[in-house]
């Protein structure tokens, strides 16, 4: 499919669904104008105060959610041809069936939806404005591939990740490390990559990841996330990479290119500038700069703004990207296309399970220590959307703690450090500790962990890399690899 023609179909979607919107979302107008910023975002006291006057769906509802999983996790290895040809139809029919649960049978069903429907376009529309723009940038390592040369990628990849996202920066790295290794590349490069590149390297400020951008907007400062949790970050990077070092000393180097001295060179850096109108565009809200105008509010719309121009950022830096970048990069539109198809029935299904996870959490935060808000937070954010868990476990949190997550304050006071109001317990910035490093690391146990893992594992398979399949990954390197270090992070910082 052309961009032209994706952009085209979901830019008419907008424009269909914004009188709907404008009708049903009046009476929190100003809430959407101030607080609908980026991927998986949401006014989420709104959505505690929804949720605290309607009915919990029923268990059974989850099945699609897990059907979807399993064949995730299945169709590659077991029937290949069905899943690569009907996945699309498949990830739609069990949204649908949730979605119609949820408009004929749930109080406050189509809220839910036109909530999960507004977070997926502003998914889509991130990933694609930094798909693109990325994509039109080729960067070539003029060095041999090696060990301590792919440790160095792989470090700066993870600190590039808190500048631009964990997406930006997968996408801008991922073809030049594949081509650094050309000739020794293995399924482990990816699948470390992956690790570091798109997931914990984004773990310092709220632009790298989703969930931390959320915290953010609730009230924790911008820096405090990099202030408090550095170097547990740090630990974690360096004990990921030291184990690939590992796995990487056992292939023999590669061949080193022909240049003409330059160590890196860079064609297409003009989409530089592409890519800062992206981030720039995600904090164009006055709740994160103070003054700046809600457009939503001066245009007379609920949603879409910001949208409509990571849209057109994209259609630009495809239309006006450096040929040679995109043919040296064998860009297409497969991972973004699998991304949005796949996501579309992860949205959708997902409602119900975080609903009932969310209830779960209110109803025993009181019992919870940080232990369980940093495994519960980890496990769920490796199967579910993590931004989401991130919420509900925070709101479950500060509710432990006697605050409310929908006061600005009282999210300030949360994260500046209040007593336990249980003896012996520690405060509330170690639980926020424990929530923020869980949502984000715990994101590369699996395929769906993070949005970014699944288009590096379709343009990695697209270059003809063994890329392991859903259960592999999970079993082969994320629980052998991941789960000891996540143990000794929990064990030397909250097991308190």
């Amino acid at each position: 499919m052309r961009l032209s023609g994706l952009i085209k179909i979901l830019l008419l979607g907008l424009l269909l669904i914004s009188p709907v919107l404008a009708e049903k979302a009046v009476h929190v107008e100003d809430q959407h104008a101030t607080e609908q910023v980026m991927t998986h975002e949401g006014d989420a006291h709104d959505m505690e105060a929804v949720a605290s006057h309607s009915v919990l769906p029923p268990i059974w509802l989850v099945i699609p959610f897990v059907i979807l999983l399993l064949m995730i996790a299945t169709g590659p290895l077991f029937f290949p041809h069905l899943w690569e040809h009907h996945y699309p139809k498949i990830a739609m029919t069990l949204g649908t069936i949730v979605a119609l649960y949820y408009g004929f049978a749930m109080d406050h069903g189509v809220h839910n939806l036109l909530h999960t429907l507004e977070e997926y376009i502003s998914f889509i529309a991130l990933l694609t404005a930094l798909f693109v723009a990325s994509g039109g940038i080729l960067i070539k390592f003029n060095t041999t591939g090696k060990p301590l040369a792919n440790a160095a990628i792989l470090l700066g990849g993870a600190v590039l990740s808190n500048l631009i996202g964990t997406t930006g920066a997968s996408m801008l790295l991922i073809r030049p490390f594949m081509r650094l290794n050309e000739g020794r590349l293995k399924p482990f490069h990816i699948i470390f990559f992956i690790f570091i590149v798109s997931n914990i390297g984004g773990g310092l400020t709220p632009i790298g990841d989703p969930p931390l951008f959320l915290g953010f907007l609730k009230g924790v400062p911008f820096f405090w996330v990099v202030s408090h949790v550095w170097h547990i970050w740090l630990v974690t990077i360096l004990a990921v990479i030291g184990v690939f070092v590992a796995f990487d000393m056992r292939v023999p180097n590669g061949n080193a290119p022909t240049s003409d001295g330059k160590v890196v060179e860079i064609i297409g850096a003009k989409n530089f500038a592409y890519l800062g109108v992206v981030i720039v565009s995600v904090f164009m809200d006055p709740a994160v700069i103070e003054g700046f105008p809600s457009l939503q509010k001066m245009l007379h719309v609920p949603f879409g703004i910001r949208e409509v121009i990571m849209f057109t950022v994209a259609y630009l830096a495809y239309r006006n990207g450096n040929k040679e970048a995109l043919r040296g990069n064998e860009f297409n539109f497969e991972p973004i296309k699998e991304v949005a198809y796949l996501f579309v029935g992860i949205f959708a299904t997902m409602i119900p399970a975080l609903q009932l996870i969310g209830a779960y959490a209110k109803d025993h935060a009181a019992e919870f220590t940080v232990t369980r808000f940093y495994w519960f937070t980890g496990s769920l954010s490796g199967v579910l959307d993590n931004a989401p868990t991130y919420l509900n476990f925070l709101a479950g949190s500060l509710g432990k703690f006697g605050l409310d997550m929908g006061s600005l304050s009282d999210v300030q006071h949360f994260a500046a450090g209040t007593p336990s109001p249980v003896e012996g317990d520690v405060g509330s910035v170690v639980y926020l500790m424990a929530i923020s490093v869980a949502a984000v690391f715990f994101g590369a146990m699996t395929y769906i962990g993070n949005a970014p893992n699944f288009m590096v594992k379709n343009i990695a398979e697209q270059a003809g890399v063994d890329v392991p399949s859903f259960l592999a990954y999970i079993f082969k390197y994320s629980i052998p690899i991941l789960l000891p270090i996540f143990l000794v992070v929990w064990w030397v910082f909250f097991n308190l």
